[in-house]
């Protein structure tokens, strides 16, 4: 397998310095010397921030679809599938209560500068929302399969604000087993 590139370093450095610093805190420097480059080099690669970023929320997207796949193949059944999805929250616990929920973070900050990615950024919860809408109709609720999904992806947001706003890990993991317990009041007596 060929090594990355001198821009996929780029971006995997953008996408850090983003999520910790936040996209309108990070410049050009920062993540030239994360990467151990010269400004010149990199302005090969990127002439502007906002290509970076769009970069960076592309890699996102990507990332985040193949988290998906992946979540798909490996569970069994739809409640299994939308567990990953809660538990994500525990294994994330250490980034989560210092920097908040990548997405959402992300989200946050480009509704409040009124940026053009905005939009394009949000479609990082729709690939939640579509994928979970699927699951709880998989699990036969087709008709508030979308209300279940909203209401499952907003939570996970409250709490991911709030864990990183008291960085509290015991309030993270008690919101976990509550949510995993409003989802086995979903799942079929049969399953």
């Amino acid at each position: 397998m060929p090594g990355k590139t001198t821009r996929a370093d780029i971006v995997e450095a953008a996408d850090q310095l983003f999520y910790r610093q936040g996209y309108e805190h990070t410049s050009f420097s920062d993540i030239a010397d994360a990467v151990r480059i010269s400004r010149g080099n990199f302005y090969y690669h990127f002439k502007s921030k906002d290509e970076i970023l769009d970069a960076v929320i592309a890699l996102r997207l990507a990332d985040t679809q193949s988290m998906l796949e992946q979540w798909e193949s490996e569970g069994k059944r739809p409640a299994d599938r939308i567990r990953c999805f809660i538990r994500i929250l525990i294994t994330n616990r250490s980034k989560i209560m210092l920097y908040g929920c990548p997405v959402g973070t992300l989200s946050a900050e480009l509704a409040k500068l009124d940026h053009g990615s905005q939009a394009e950024a949000n479609k990082l919860f729709e690939l939640f929302r579509t994928w979970l809408c699927r699951q709880f109709a998989q699990l036969g609720h087709k008709d508030d399969a979308d209300s279940l999904a909203m209401h499952l992806l907003a939570r996970s947001q409250g709490v991911a604000a709030l864990a990183n706003a008291f960085r509290d890990e015991s309030f993270l993991r008690q919101e976990v087993e509550q949510m995993c317990d409003w989802l086995d009041s979903f799942v079929p007596a049969a399953a």
